[in-house]
């Protein structure tokens, strides 16, 4: 499996993630869009922090459950419930000090939206994989 990212030089520099990602794969891994739930079924607390966490934590799990890595991951698209820029950057900066920091080089899209699937619901991420 290979996985080439680059960022064309004609369009503008981002935070981290690139433009392209080309894969050329065996296995191609749609995971469900991870949500901050515990294993108990309960709404993550702490906030958008707490609930961020708790989404990593779970991706690392289902990573790990279908024999991949952050490093495999060749997109991923991160819903905030907030109309709030700033809140975005924090759940960016969060994602990219984590352990699953390697997943937000490949394509990536950060969206905020009016709400998620969950009362109370504040982010979710939605992760592609290649082997």
């Amino acid at each position: 499996m290979t996985i080439e990212r680059s960022n064309p030089p004609a369009l503008h520099a981002t935070p981290g993630y690139h433009h392209v990602t080309k894969i050329r794969a065996d296995e191609l891994i749609m995971f469900a869009g991870q949500c901050p739930l515990q294993p108990s079924g309960e709404l993550a607390k702490g906030g958008l922090s707490g609930q961020t966490e708790q989404v990593i934590q779970n991706i690392l799990l289902a990573l790990e459950a279908a024999g991949a890595r952050p490093e495999d991951v060749v997109r991923t698209v991160i819903y905030v419930a907030s109309p709030d820029r700033a809140q975005l950057s924090a759940v960016w900066t969060q994602l990219n000090e984590s352990p699953l920091a390697p997943a937000f080089t490949s394509a990536s899209t950060l969206l905020g939206v009016a709400q998620l699937g969950f009362p109370g619901q504040l982010v979710e991420i939605d992760v592609t994989a290649a082997l």
